[in-house]
């Protein structure tokens, strides 16, 4: 378990990029960032209420107003807005001033998942706003040996079949740039290959064949329960995997709603004592990372890391 987690802060002491909290409220956030400073894991901007600057909040409430005009906010209304922390770290990553925000310790999921859509650039190849949790079982060697990218749990209540297959391609990616192993992704249902049938079963098999059809060259795959994702064993019981790469081997886990990616997620953090990293913010071309406001100092650290290291991936893509 230590060893995913040393070589993401290792990763991100390569090329550190400007990450910024706006929960200087927060002794959590503030030790993290002393640690990441002294570490060298990022260039830390802890926001506090002084030291959010008058004209950066005129250029941005300039440009929140022209975007949401249409929705009738007052440019009064969007310089307010900008008073908020949260709201002027977000744009301090859409305008290049950071390269990456990590709330959520004070501030709630939907309020950080708010900023995120209202401020950052949407990534058009993802083509939704999603998140995923790292989850690193201790003493499982399944999986990527123990390691595991669950989505999604905290955005999207109901997806469609065509936002399945976004979280999906999403999901892979980021295991790709951040993890650096090869993902084998496996859409959840309570139907393995036709066991069950119905519109739920139905919408995951229309995922997956989405999912395919855009070439993305990752091994996604569907629809499994969760045994058949994890134990090869009983893949091969349950159908003729035919060697597929994902069944009984998957370590990208797609959940079929909100419900059960929140629900799973929460349970093998606390029945199979795994760590969460997370919630991190997927879709948007500048990087973020939400906590949980039951973060301990760690998650803090990791969430930066990992957002450090996407934002070496986004400058290396250019």
């Amino acid at each position: 378990m230590k060893d995913a987690i040393n070589e993401i802060r290792k990763r991100a002491k390569r090329e550190p990029k400007r990450i910024v909290f706006p929960e200087a409220n927060d002794e959590r956030v503030i030790e993290a960032v002393e640690y990441i400073r002294k570490e060298k894991i990022a260039e830390p901007i802890l926001l506090t209420q002084d030291n959010l600057e008058p004209e950066r909040q005129e250029e941005f409430a300039n440009y929140f107003h022209e975007r949401k005009q249409i929705k009738g906010l007052t440019f009064e209304e969007a310089r307010e807005m900008m008073e908020n922390p949260l709201y002027y770290a977000a744009m301090m990553a859409r305008y290049g001033y950071a390269d990456g925000f990590v709330a959520g310790a004070k501030f709630t999921t939907s309020s950080v998942i708010r900023a995120a859509l209202n401020c950052l650039n949407v990534d058009k190849t993802a083509g939704i706003v999603s998140s995923c949790f790292i989850m690193i079982v201790p003493n499982y060697s399944n999986g990527e040996n123990g390691v595991f990218i669950y989505a999604d749990c905290g955005v999207i209540p109901y997806p469609t079949s065509e936002q399945l297959a976004n979280i999906a391609v999403s999901s892979a990616k980021f295991t790709q740039d951040v993890l650096e192993i090869t993902p084998r992704v496996a859409l959840l249902s309570f139907s393995t290959k036709g066991s069950a049938s119905g519109r739920w079963v139905d919408k995951i098999k229309e995922a997956v064949d989405i999912a395919n059809s855009k070439n993305t060259g990752y091994l996604i795959d569907g629809e499994l329960q969760g045994d058949s994702a994890l134990v090869p064993e009983v893949a091969v019981r349950k159908f003729d995997s035919n060697d597929n790469g994902v069944a009984g081997k998957a370590n990208v886990l797609i959940f079929p709603n909100l419900d059960a990616g929140n629900i799973c997620y929460k349970l093998t953090q606390r029945l199979a004592k795994a760590r969460a990293v997370g919630p991190i913010v997927l879709g948007t071309l500048q990087p973020c990372s939400d906590l949980s406001r039951g973060c301990d100092v760690d998650d803090i650290i990791d969430c930066a890391a990992i957002t450090v290291i996407r934002a070496q991936k986004r400058d290396a893509d250019k």
